[in-house]
């Protein structure tokens, strides 16, 4: 069902977490895949003031059902105080991709 699927976002300030933390949750199989694209340019609130910083957004494929491991995962390895982990459904996507998600991240759910 095509509401199964999700894409998880967040931004690191270092490729090199980034690229870590790819490799954790796709070899945790809490994500199908990961990309890293970047460096961007962030600009935002915090802690009261308007801060601006160079990032790296890395971009996951995973199931519903799988959000919360994948969660974990991201905040064990994440440098942030408070990460964006932010996920949007998959609205549309050919058959075969979307299987190919539920196959590469089944085996998390079957432990």
């Amino acid at each position: 069902m095509i509401n199964d699927y999700i894409q998880v976002f967040t931004t690191v300030e270092k490729r090199r977490d980034a690229d870590r933390m790819a490799s954790v949750v796709v070899n945790q199989r809490v994500a199908a895949c990961a990309q890293v694209v970047g460096p961007m340019r962030s600009t935002y609130w915090w802690k009261g003031k308007v801060e601006e910083a160079e990032e790296w957004l890395l971009m996951m494929k995973t199931r519903r059902g799988l959000f919360s491991s994948l969660e974990k995962e991201i905040k064990a390895l994440h440098p942030y105080e408070v990460p964006e982990i932010i996920a949007l459904p998959i609205v549309a996507g050919s058959a075969s991709y979307l299987e190919w998600i539920k196959e590469e991240t089944i085996k998390t759910s079957d432990k």
